[in-house]
């Protein structure tokens, strides 16, 4: 239930048109009332390097990727990762609890998919209640049985 949960105010968000602009400095104020925490949905999206021929090069870059996601978990930043089905511009998207934009953006920019061109990440805050998501680090636990 809870997965249903985290899925479906992901694609809430995403079609509500937040993929519009990337986030810079807040443009809506907080929301009132407890428990309102923001994280950051990254919407990573074909670069000018995106092929979808598999080579060593690329397959190379998805492992290193894949590794990246797994290091951002087990560091307590990264909520959720995952890949659209789709083949549209929109790959995939990253839901990061940090402590602000900019580190946000780091962490999108360290990703070895983003530094080899082959994904641009677009960043957006998003105010979300705190019970909404699952802590950072702790959904894909591979003791997790849920």
């Amino acid at each position: 239930m809870r997965r249903v949960k985290l899925a479906m105010s992901i694609l809430t968000l995403i079609s509500t048109g937040v993929a519009g602009a990337a986030a810079e400095k807040p443009t809506t104020p907080a929301p009132q009332g407890k428990g309102m925490k923001v994280v950051y949905l990254v919407l990573l999206k074909k670069g000018p390097a995106w092929t979808a021929k598999e080579t060593p090069e690329s397959k190379a870059v998805q492992e290193a990727h894949m590794a990246n996601i797994r290091a951002m978990w087990e560091a307590k930043k990264l909520i959720i990762a995952g890949p659209f089905e789709d083949d549209g511009e929109v790959r995939g998207v990253f839901l990061f609890q940090v402590a602000s934009v900019e580190e946000a953006r780091a962490l999108a920019a360290s990703d070895p998919a983003v530094k080899a061109g082959r994904l641009v990440p677009e960043i957006h805050g998003w105010w979300v209640e705190q019970a909404a998501l699952p802590e950072a680090g702790s959904y894909c636990r591979k003791d997790a049985t849920e």
